[in-house]
């Protein structure tokens, strides 16, 4: 089970600093929309400021009225300016709000794509060390901190930035005394929420990796649950599950804890402005250096003072956890990719492949420390069967894998019709091969559109045509919707059917070298002979190589490769390799053996 977790210093490094920067250098493209919107908010939040200075004159207007009645004319004419200046910042912050909405979505929807697309970049070692659900949080949890951090702060920030900024200069501006006695009062919490947001960082970087964690082990687990079923090690994958779910908690409460008690902190420090506010202009009005407007004005310039500094401290958790997000996703897009091919120009078209393949003092090693493979040669013609057979962890697989160019060798060459596979794009190396592998993959669709796969212009007839070679054709036909009957996870498929699928696929695909790696290994022996039969006429004119641990299957093959350790050490056809009485014989007679 997979529970590695990653050095923390080291990811909190990736993480952190350059985050933010990457994901503006990101959004680049819409920069200009963004500072649309954010002017758009800045004038919102502007005539929001203006609102208190006209409330303090209708509130002078009643006063000065109340002995000698209340000017009207004036009154009306301020409230008239005081409702439009509050229409327009409604208006001004829903476009904005329009504005980042669409926005955040396109970058939300190019983020998903480019993370779609670097995994087909990306080479099959990555996934060797990275679990399938670590890789999918990117694409879904950290996106999504992302795409709302975007959308909800960004064009918060600036609101309240200016909303802030306003109201300190129209309190400066209204009276310099209560301005100095509300900043005062606010001083320490500002101070705090600082100092706040600097502890709490590294607990939302570790939230977000223990998050990718959990996804990883959880997504780990559910595909291999009939193994930790039959092998009764729930206990163990609980505890796993456990552990990881602590490290979780522990980081998500810390940095939920520390952020959440910055709400609390400021609604603190603006009620302590509001008594300050009330007893500065208690004293002030007492001794006529300012009306009573005045008073009311401060107020409202106090909510406006210190709910910025609320929504700013929140702002910046939000940021914190978008950094740590950003910072995992960033750390997936630059990871190094597959060698760029755009300048090969060799290229095989599958139709004109005759299939000759030469391996050539290959050398390899997943680690380069590790040699795997050992001065690998071997010279097949085409139209030969190969097949490959040994003990497990001879390298057999290793070789198809290399033979696909899933990975490169780290010395000599493998050879197509005379042509170096490295010269050529990996594409097209895959063109040249289908493949059946041991483990079966069956997608969300129907059987008909399971078996034809990426292949264009396959006719019902040839789908119903490589069926019947595979012995599935009747019971295809069996089921109430047929070759249209839909393959989901409710789908009741043995192994074998499902096997069978992916050879018939193969048999449509027709390229002009095929590779069998254990493909008969979930069937049972009548419907292996049925595939035996069925393989004996897809391989007629193509090259194939076979890897197989039943020795029955390959009594035919024109080659065997017998591996052991990384190296060829029998070559020869079946009867040959009988008649050495070496490794191959003894294979043979320990299957048979009485």
């Amino acid at each position: 089970m997979n529970n590695r977790r990653p050095p923390v210093m080291a990811e909190n490094d990736k993480v952190s600093k350059g985050a933010i920067r990457k994901l503006l250098s990101y959004c680049k493209k819409y920069v200009a929309v963004i500072v649309i919107a954010l002017v758009l908010a800045c004038a919102g939040a502007v005539f929001n400021v203006m609102g208190p200075d006209k409330l303090s004159d209708m509130t002078n207007v009643i006063v000065e009225g109340i002995m000698t009645g209340i000017d009207m004319v004036k009154f009306e004419d301020i409230a008239f300016f005081l409702l439009t200046i509050y229409i327009l910042g409604f208006v001004f912050n829903y476009i904005q709000g329009f504005i980042m909405a669409t926005v955040t979505q396109k970058i939300s929807k190019k983020l998903r794509s480019d993370i779609s697309d670097k995994i087909n970049r990306l080479p099959l070692k990555y996934f060797d060390s990275t679990s399938f659900g670590n890789v999918l949080s990117r694409v879904t949890n950290d996106v999504d901190m992302i795409s709302q951090t975007i959308n909800n702060s960004l064009g918060t920030l600036v609101t309240s930035a200016t909303t802030f900024l306003g109201a300190l200069f129209m309190m400066f501006y209204t009276n310099w005394i209560m301005a100095v006695s509300a900043i005062v009062s606010t001083f320490f919490g500002f101070g705090i929420m600082m100092f706040i947001m600097k502890k709490s960082q590294k607990h939302f970087v570790s939230q977000q990796r223990e998050l990718g964690n959990i996804n990883g082990h959880i997504e780990e687990i559910y595909s291999g649950h009939n193994v930790v079923k039959a092998y009764n090690d729930e206990k163990r994958a609980e505890k796993v599950f456990d552990e990881i779910n602590d490290r979780l908690y522990d980081s998500v409460w810390k940095a939920q804890f520390l952020s959440g008690i910055m709400m609390p902190l400021m609604g603190f420090i603006g009620n302590l402005g509001y008594v300050v506010v009330c007893v500065i202009g208690a004293i002030l009005t007492h001794n006529g250096t300012i009306e009573f407007g005045t008073i009311v004005a401060f107020m409202i310039y106090i909510r406006l003072f210190t709910n910025p500094l609320s929504q700013m401290a929140q702002v910046a958790t939000n940021m914190q956890s978008a950094a740590a997000a950003a910072g995992r996703v960033f750390e997936f897009l630059e990871e190094k990719e597959l060698s760029d091919e755009s300048h090969k120009t060799v290229r095989l078209e599958p139709a004109d492949t005759k299939g000759d393949v030469e391996f050539k003092n290959v050398v390899f090693g997943y680690d380069k420390s590790r040699i795997i493979i050992h001065d690998f040669s071997v010279k097949t013609k085409a139209g030969q069967k190969i097949a490959i057979v040994g003990p497990t962890g001879a390298g057999k697989t290793t070789i198809v894998n290399l033979l696909m160019r899933f990975y490169d060798v780290n010395s000599g060459e493998i050879r197509i019709d005379g042509i170096p596979t490295n010269e050529m794009k990996r594409e097209n190396v895959h063109e040249l091969f289908c493949m059946v592998l041991q483990d079966t993959w069956i997608f969300d669709g129907t059987i008909k559109e399971n078996i034809i796969y990426s292949k264009e212009g396959v006719t019902d007839e040839q789908v119903e045509a490589a069926c019947k070679a595979v012995g599935l054709h009747h019971f295809i036909k069996s089921l109430p919707n047929g070759y249209d009957t839909i393959l989901d996870d409710k789908a009741n498929l043995s192994a074998g059917q499902k096997q069978l699928i992916t050879i018939a696929r193969a048999m449509i695909d027709n390229a002009p070298l095929l590779i069998l790696d254990e493909a008969t290994s979930s069937v049972d022996t009548r419907t292996e002979v049925l595939i035996q039969e069925a393989m004996d006429k897809l391989t007629v004119g193509k090259t194939s190589f076979v890897i197989a641990h039943r020795l029955s299957t390959i009594k035919n093959a024109d080659l065997i490769l017998v591996m052991k350790d990384g190296d060829i050490i029998e070559t020869g056809n079946h009867e040959e390799l009988l008649e050495k009485k070496g490794f191959y014989a003894d294979l043979y007679m320990s299957q048979f053996a009485q």
